[in-house]
């Protein structure tokens, strides 16, 4: 890949996004371009399709969501669909347009069924019903996947999509109303620490599986798939491990040295019961996940101290 390539990354201030910018400036690429939602609102058809004219975008990751937990999702679907489909039909449409040479839409590994068999392979999709806690966002993000793959059929395009499973690591979000799993059990374990809790609740029943990836990891596998000229299809990005919540609530607890008792609550919903991605399309092709889970949760949870005392001073002028 030409380290001159005009590289739009949209969502370049969140996790996924921050991440693609810290790897592709360390790979060298020496034209990355971004913009703020107050410059260019991805949810406005004729600024997005004026910014392409405007630019001469050759590559796209379009990694701008709106994301959220299990309560933001069940809380505003409406929102979450709507602003999804809205940012996906305006890029990729706007990417085939003005002849962007390659898209990376970043999907998400709740885009499969909720008994889905393990692990999930990527033509598990849409097999049977998806989980109802995650429905419209899922269902935002099938979308964005299919309309890479009608591009790619009608136009010619080379857009791929990447469903990685579920993320963590820098510039996280740690509001305990939206954030997932892990980023949320990281602040609740430091403010129980501080508090001098003797128990720490955690959400449903502790039994669920999960696997989790850093996020570096992802910006590696996706620039992998740019650099290697991949021009279309759907690949799973994961570790091909997994654990149960209360073992990730253990170490947890472990890096942020709660020493506490971990109490678990079966009347919050626990969610699709497991999500292990079957990694192996990507893996045939030479890439593997290489952070080990303990030493991302270390470093993601020095990333969530240097915030903290910020996060505080916004709680209290709120």
């Amino acid at each position: 890949m030409d380290k001159n390539a005009r590289i739009f990354v949209a969502g370049h201030r969140g996790m996924v996004g921050s991440a693609l910018v810290r790897r592709l400036t360390e790979a060298g690429y020496q034209n990355i371009v971004t913009r703020t939602k107050a410059h260019l609102d991805l949810t406005d058809q004729g600024g997005v399709n004026l910014f392409f004219e405007e630019e001469n975008i050759d590559v796209v990751f379009l990694a701008a969501a709106r994301v959220g937990g299990i309560l933001a999702n069940s809380t505003f679907p409406a929102s979450f669909l709507y602003e999804n489909l809205a940012i996906e039909t305006n890029v990729i449409q706007a990417a085939c347009k003005w002849n962007v040479s390659k898209l990376v839409f970043f999907g998400s590994s709740c885009i499969y069924p909720k008994n889905c068999p393990q692990p999930i392979r990527e033509e598990y999709l849409l097999t049977s019903p998806l989980e109802p806690t995650n429905e419209a966002y899922a269902i935002a993000k099938i979308a964005g996947l299919k309309m890479c793959e009608a591009y790619n059929k009608q136009y010619g395009t080379r857009f791929v999509s990447v469903m990685p499973t579920n993320l963590y690591g820098p510039n996280d979000n740690y509001d305990l109303k939206s954030s997932h799993v892990l980023p949320a059990l990281i602040r609740k374990a430091h403010e129980a620490k501080q508090r001098g809790d003797a128990t720490l609740p955690v959400w449903g029943s502790g039994t669920p599986r999960r696997e989790f990836l850093h996020v570096d990891d992802l910006a590696g596998a996706a620039t992998y798939l740019m650099e290697n000229d991949v021009s279309e299809g759907v690949f799973n990005v994961g570790v091909g491990h997994d654990l149960t919540i209360r073992d990730l609530a253990e170490i947890v607890c472990r890096v942020v040295g709660f020493e506490g008792k971990l109490v678990f609550d079966p009347s919050k919903p626990d969610g699709t019961p497991r999500k292990l991605l079957d990694v192996s399309k990507l893996g045939d092709m030479g890439w593997k996940a290489s952070i080990e889970l303990e030493d991302g949760i270390r470093a993601t949870y020095a990333d969530f101290l240097d915030k903290y005392a910020s996060m505080q001073q916004t709680a209290v002028a709120a």
